[in-house]
């Protein structure tokens, strides 16, 4: 089966009322060991490296999102500055000029999407949101 329908999907869910998306890329990950589920083919794929991918999936097992606070959040070898965690589940970061990133895990998935710069987080949160809920009624 192939997640990458779920990116186009999570972009439309970060719309606003004008109908612009706050999210241009985006991508599933295993919370289990951070393999990808979507692929790096999708036109809006976020390109993790494994290593990258590995240290989220650690942090989101864990619970323990004390290296984000530490070194950043690391995607696509960009370095992106810890803002904050809610309970938990969600972890959102920025960096000037390079746009945020929002994370968030449901049982087994991390859904990770990034909003480029000057575009609204709250926008891309919601969408986020929005999947990684759906992929939590779904057992996953």
């Amino acid at each position: 089966m192939s997640w990458d329908s779920y990116l186009d999907n999570l972009i439309a869910q970060s719309k606003d009322s004008s109908g612009s998306a706050h999210i241009d890329k985006a991508c599933i990950i295993g919370k289990d060991g951070g393999a990808k589920w979507t692929t790096d083919a999708h036109a809006s794929a976020l390109k993790l490296t494994a290593p990258e991918a590995a240290n989220i999936a650690k942090a989101f097992k864990s619970g323990d999102f004390t290296p984000f606070q530490a070194s950043g959040i690391h995607c696509e070898g960009q370095k992106y500055r810890f803002l904050r965690e809610v309970d938990g589940k969600a972890v959102m970061a920025k960096m000037k000029d390079h746009g945020a990133i929002t994370l968030q895990s449901s049982t087994t998935a991390i859904v990770i999407a990034h909003c480029p710069e000057g575009g609204q987080q709250g926008c891309c949160n919601k969408g986020v949101d929005v999947i990684a809920k759906y992929l939590e009624g779904l057992g996953m």
